[in-house]
């Protein structure tokens, strides 16, 4: 039984819905996650989904900043719109879907990006963002003969030194600081998560899926992070057949500074 997940930071959903609409007339994911979707839920475009065979609709959306949205072409169940630090930011949704004989609970995520200074005394972003990374650890990769998870989203850490362009130059730019990707590589490991982009791809060969939108020309520059991630509990991890980041969607019409992942599993 296959099964495709993909995962965008949309920066969006409303102002580039016709790139989505790319995404899913070329590639046609079964679950697509989207991050910064930046809409409330009565305003989500979910007339234009369903007519494009994404019936199934899951939202947890604010006006104007974060959000996240999972949409798929099987029925969803809602788990869990998750409250992280006590702030009422839409960050999380969970969802459970069935495939391969098996109950698969979906996370999708907005880490915050943490502002421009790398010390919590003095910018209560980085420590916003510290905090929920933490909080993070309250979600394991739960899994049984029956059930598998996957934790998708934009996470805001590139946490490998080939996960970013330079990464002498980036030790204290956030998002690659020591104190972000040791407590988030932690976090990831006690709770049990693959990291499936690196399944199959060796720690000293560069992965990017985010470039900054001050490059005049990002693709010669060549200046990104991996920003974005695919987890999964360790029972799914022998089932995955690939996993393909859309690089060329950095470059379509008015597009967003992260670009699509999708990863492709076959469930007995």
């Amino acid at each position: 039984m296959p099964l495709s997940i993909a995962t965008w930071n949309i920066n969006s959903v409303r102002l580039r819905m016709p790139l989505v609409e790319r995404l899913l007339n070329e590639y046609a994911p079964d679950v697509l996650c989207l991050q910064e979707t930046k809409c409330p839920d009565d305003q989500f475009p979910s007339a234009a989904f369903r007519k494009l065979g994404y019936e199934h609709i899951a939202i947890h959306g604010q006006k104007g900043y974060h959000g996240v949205a999972t949409v798929a072409r099987r029925p969803l169940e809602i788990v869990e719109k998750r409250r992280f630090c006590e702030i009422d930011d839409s960050r999380h949704l969970s969802v459970r879907f069935d495939v391969g004989g098996k109950k698969v609970t979906a996370h999708n995520f907005y880490v915050p990006a943490g502002g421009d200074e790398p010390d919590p005394e003095i910018n209560a972003k980085f420590r916003h963002k510290l905090d929920f990374i933490a909080e993070m650890n309250a979600i394991p990769a739960a899994h049984d003969e029956t059930s598998a998870s996957v934790l998708v989203g934009d996470l805001n850490i590139a946490p490998l030194e080939h996960d970013v362009w330079s990464h002498k130059q980036l030790l204290n730019v956030v998002s690659h600081t020591p104190v972000e990707t040791e407590n988030f590589e932690a976090m990831r490991k006690a709770g049990g998560w693959v990291d499936l982009m690196r399944l199959n791809v060796p720690d000293d060969q560069k992965i990017y899926t985010w470039w900054s939108y001050r490059a005049k020309d990002w693709a010669i520059s060549n200046r990104g992070r991996r920003l974005d991630h695919v987890w999964s509990s360790a029972n799914l991890a022998p089932q995955l057949t690939g996993i393909e980041i859309l690089s060329a969607a950095r470059g379509w019409d008015r597009p967003s500074d992260h670009v699509p992942v999708i990863a492709r599993f076959d469930l007995d």
